[in-house]
């Protein structure tokens, strides 16, 4: 064979590096190839940009290939500004945002420091690397009883943000109002506002220019006593009005035309003068949580006053998922119940304890005969009141799957399961295949958490099966 000429060498040599074998995923003979790294450069930065900022940087770690595109991909950066040492804390943020070449897609910045210098941090979002930011986080917590002012800073990423999130625990942020409802969000899909002070005007002003959001949360707010929707993208709503505030408390919710709205969250009312009236909502999924705090609920023809039922609806056949924050009364429950024949999923969670006999005898109702899957019942005690109200499920509902008790207590040890099981006439259940669970739960909260709202790839907010949620994100 004529000796190869440095080209064809050149060529050979670069085959025979792309023919090598790829590395495998799992490590040893054991795993499968690593298909990940045959994915362009493009797709490997967006990989890297969902990934927390310290992980994001260990892919460096993987290969000669990866340590480039930690460099120039988006950043997905959060920071903490806490204690007495917050200026090391900024310096730390300062050092990340001017060490990395690429823009920053998502910033979530936690802060527990003095709100005097909180202008170094309004200087640090005027970085140009945030220029572009498609996502930001405010976790503000300052237990001083002054009004403090969201930075204006936030309002010049209108064009570029997509999930905007805002939670102040303690007091009240204002909003920039005098500016922000003259703004245009054309690529918000999230928008979360809790303890802040936004006026009327100003909070319909930015929906307003929202054209394609689809979820919504509300919380603790003071500044509008009036929410009015009309969307034709929004998907999921939480709300909730704010404890003992007698000025700009949220009193009356209006959804006028909500076509794709799929969950409406009212968190349990801090005061007894909430009135919620649905008009059009036609794809409704997810309902709750009820509670006899809201004055009035209004949905098409159906109307309910402090939860009892005073009209003769038409049904609403869509609503899949239920969940009730009152007392444990079965006469309640039932109307509920023939109101919305299809519920798969009913979470009953009392905040207070009332003395309810709820003896009633075999019923048929389309709900239990049909649909209804799974009820989860939060602040069990095992008391008469309880024990009746569940046995009424346990004896009618016949495709019942599984039933959850959550436990105020510190245990759920065998002996006290049993006796449950005494009590609730188990053995008489209705769906021979339907389990019971019971779960010691002491003192922990129940309520379905802000982030979990707005997740739309979560189907069911309220099962705490399928939560990851720590520290602030309980919120």
């Amino acid at each position: 064979m004529g000796e190869v000429t440095r080209p064809k060498k050149r060529k050979l040599e670069d085959e025979r590096h792309h023919q090598e074998p790829l590395p495998r995923g799992g490590g040893g003979d054991s795993g499968g190839p690593d298909m990940i790294s045959c994915l362009s450069n493009d797709i490997l930065g967006d990989i890297i940009a969902l990934l927390p900022a310290k992980d994001g940087a260990r892919t460096q770690i993987l290969s000669q290939r990866w340590r480039p595109l930690w460099r120039s991909a988006p950043l997905n950066l959060d920071a903490v500004v806490a204690g007495s040492y917050g200026y090391y804390h900024v310096a730390a943020i300062r050092s990340k945002l001017q060490a990395h070449k690429g823009p920053v897609r998502r910033f979530s910045l936690t802060w527990h420091y003095n709100y005097d210098h909180f202008c170094t941090i309004d200087s640090i979002l005027k970085s140009p690397q945030l220029d572009n930011l498609q996502e930001f986080e405010l976790f503000f917590r300052y237990n001083v009883c002054e009004y403090r002012r969201v930075p204006q800073s936030v309002l010049r990423w209108s064009l570029t943000i997509r999930v905007l999130n805002i939670f102040m625990v303690g007091e009240v942020l204002i909003f920039p109002m005098e500016t922000a409802c003259s703004f245009h969000f054309p690529h918000l899909k999230q928008l979360t506002l809790k303890g802040v002070n936004i006026s009327e005007g100003t909070l319909h002003g930015i929906l307003s220019g929202c054209p394609i959001l689809e979820s919504l949360v509300l919380d603790w707010n003071i500044g509008y006593r009036r929410l009015h929707i009309s969307s034709s993208t929004l998907r999921s709503l939480g709300i909730s009005d704010a404890w003992n505030y007698k000025v700009g408390n949220l009193e009356e919710v209006i959804i006028e035309d909500a076509p794709q709205l799929e969950r409406i969250i009212p968190r349990p009312p801090k005061r007894d003068d909430l009135v919620i009236r649905i008009i059009h909502a036609p794809k409704l999924k997810t309902l709750g949580y009820l509670s006899n705090r809201i004055s009035t609920f209004v949905l098409g023809t159906m109307v309910f006053q402090k939860m009892v039922l005073v009209s003769q609806p038409s049904l609403t056949r869509t609503v899949k998922i239920l969940a009730l924050n009152s007392y444990p009364n079965l006469h309640i429950v039932i109307n509920f119940l023939k109101c919305f024949p299809c519920v798969e999923k009913l979470y009953i969670m009392p905040f207070i304890q009332g003395s309810f006999k709820n003896i009633r005898n075999h019923i048929s109702l389309e709900c239990l005969d049909l649909h209804l899957k799974m009820v989860e019942f939060t602040n069990y005690r095992g008391n008469m009141s309880d024990v009746n109200f569940i046995k009424f499920f346990v004896l009618n509902s016949r495709v019942l799957e599984s039933m959850k008790f959550v436990a105020r207590r510190d245990s759920c040890d065998a002996e006290w399961v049993q006796e449950q099981h005494k009590k609730l006439q188990l053995n008489e259940r209705a769906s021979s295949g339907a389990t019971f669970d019971f779960h010691a739960d002491h003192g922990s909260s129940s309520l379905v958490h802000l982030k979990h709202i707005s997740d739309l790839t979560i189907d069911d907010p309220f099962d705490s099966s399928l939560c990851r949620c720590v520290g602030k994100d309980f919120l």
